[in-house]
């Protein structure tokens, strides 16, 4: 057996243990026994699949089936759960493992990166975040008639509304982390608190039901939304049914 050709294939060809074996005629545990012995370092399970995939050499096990409604909220479900109950520890060393991976970046790769989310950020203020589009389908699903980011509603006042429902006289507000954090540094904080303070008086003072649906992290998994559909259905029946008095009409739900 010719130990060279099969580093060759392992190095240069980029094939795999499995495909190697196959060529050859043997098994892949005593591949992987050649290619320790000549000190040659293995791929992880990780990285063989990925280039299997990008080759063609395997197909992605999930590639053409589609998930059920109730199949992806309980993946979501148990994706949020894991993430919670994670140590501080753990937590940590993800953290610090994503800087160290960051910072091995290439400066070109970490601009061109840094270019894509400035870039989604914008997009996202002039169309919507994923949230306040999520929103606004399934309420109009349910039979609302929505209106996104509407303007002038308040005559005078430059205000853009992030979801309204006319016929219910509400307002529904999607607060990202920004509004809460001071993500863009502690005086462009102060400056949000005391715009979306400001947009919630004025909107109070015009008759409105003000809903404001504070998101505390960029990502909001399927099982959280799908929690708070529920509790603004219940919310705008509520509101249907009787239209509440003026000391109840600022209401705010926490993810």
């Amino acid at each position: 057996m010719n130990e060279l050709h099969i580093i060759r294939l392992y190095v240069k060809e980029d094939k795999s243990t499995y495909e190697i074996a196959e060529e050859v005629g043997t098994y892949p545990n005593k591949i992987r026994r050649i290619l320790k012995k000549h000190g040659v370092a293995m791929k992880s399970r990780s990285q063989a699949q990925k280039n299997a995939l990008q080759e063609g050499r395997a197909k992605h096990p999930t590639d053409g089936k589609t998930r059920t409604k109730k199949e992806r909220i309980k993946i979501s479900a148990s994706v949020h759960k894991y993430w919670e109950n994670m140590s501080e520890k753990e937590k940590k060393r993800r953290v610090s493992g994503a800087k160290e991976r960051w910072n091995a970046l290439p400066v070109s790769e970490r601009e061109r990166i840094s270019k894509m989310a400035i870039q989604a950020i914008q997009l996202a203020g002039k169309e919507g975040s994923k949230l306040e589009k999520f929103l606004r389908q399934e309420l109009t699903s349910a039979g609302y008639h929505v209106q996104f980011h509407r303007k002038n509603l308040i005559p005078n006042e430059n205000l853009e509304i992030d979801l309204f429902i006319p016929d219910l006289k509400t307002i529904i507000e999607v607060d990202g982390p920004s509004h809460f954090l001071p993500i863009w540094g502690e005086g462009r904080l102060q400056k949000q608190i005391k715009a979306d303070s400001q947009k919630t008086g004025l909107i109070l003072s015009k008759g409105y039901v003000i809903i404001r649906v504070k998101s505390m992290g960029e990502f909001v998994s399927l099982s959280k939304k799908e929690g708070l559909l529920a509790d603004l259905l219940n919310r705008l029946s509520a509101i249907e049914k009787k239209f509440p008095p003026k000391p109840h009409r600022h209401i705010e739900i926490e993810l």
